[in-house]
């Protein structure tokens, strides 16, 4: 089987971008068969719709955008995105669909290797995991990478799942109804709804089984993230908080009341 002809749409939620965005990333992701990006602007006030313009004018057509009126977090941006991936997926038949942070911290390449091996294994999820080891090109910086093992054994617990890596910007998805129901709703964490995310699923009827996790071969932490001290902190009071509503109501409690 050639792995590489499944279709696969890369939704890349941008907010403040105009300076950041790589085209020569943007064209390396494409240059592989059957990928297709989807930018999403989280109301911007910096000229990143203008920007996405020209670029999506300059790759093809394999690349669009969508603008929403004003900012409404990653969470967000990311919700919407996906949604309107799942309705162009479905016109294209059997499509992938996930994201990506926009400043390509995980490669195209990579970004293609996660695909093969969700086609390859047959799964529904697959998430690209940031695991140092010999032989691969993780460059994490220490204090994340060690704010990252807390968070992660923490998402853990409120799970009820073993995973490495809830945080990493790869992600991607079979189109399952699933997932339709898990993106019905805004989540409500900006920071932490990827695991908001996984539990959705998982009280959805998606089996751990159905979820693989890739360890990526080369990832790399790219300087100007949005995500501050101030943030992170944040996402670890909204996991908490999470974590308490899911003990309340079981794995409904990943869903609004």
């Amino acid at each position: 089987m050639c792995y590489q002809l499944a279709t696969v749409i890369v939704v890349i939620p941008c907010y403040n971008e105009a300076e950041r965005l790589d085209e020569r990333q943007v064209r390396a992701l494409l240059a592989f068969e059957g990928t297709r990006v989807l930018f999403v602007d989280d109301g911007s006030t910096d000229g990143t719709a203008d920007r996405l313009a020209a670029l999506c004018a300059a790759v093809g057509y394999r690349a669009s955008f969508d603008v929403l009126p004003e900012n409404r977090g990653k969470a967000e941006a990311v919700r919407r995105g996906m949604q309107l991936a799942l309705n162009r997926a479905e016109k294209l038949g059997d499509a992938i669909v996930g994201y990506i942070d926009a400043d390509f911290a995980t490669p195209p390449a990579e970004v293609v290797r996660l695909k093969d091996e969700l086609v390859r294994s047959e799964a529904l999820v697959a998430l690209g995991s940031r695991v140092a080891r010999l032989g691969a090109a993780i460059d994490r910086k220490p204090a994340r990478h060690y704010l990252g093992r807390a968070f992660a054994t923490t998402a853990s617990f409120v799970l009820g799942l073993t995973v490495y890596d809830t945080q990493c910007g790869a992600k991607l998805f079979r189109d399952t109804p699933a997932l339709r129901a898990a993106l019905e709703a805004p989540f409500s964490s900006r920071w932490s709804f990827d695991v908001e995310l996984l539990g959705r699923l998982l009280a959805g009827g998606l089996a751990p089984t159905e979820m693989i996790e890739v360890p990526l071969s080369q990832w790399e932490d790219v300087g100007g993230s949005k995500l501050s001290t101030k943030g992170a902190l944040r996402a670890g009071v909204d996991l908490i908080t999470l974590g308490a509503r899911v003990r309340r109501r079981g794995r409904r409690g990943f869903f609004p009341d």
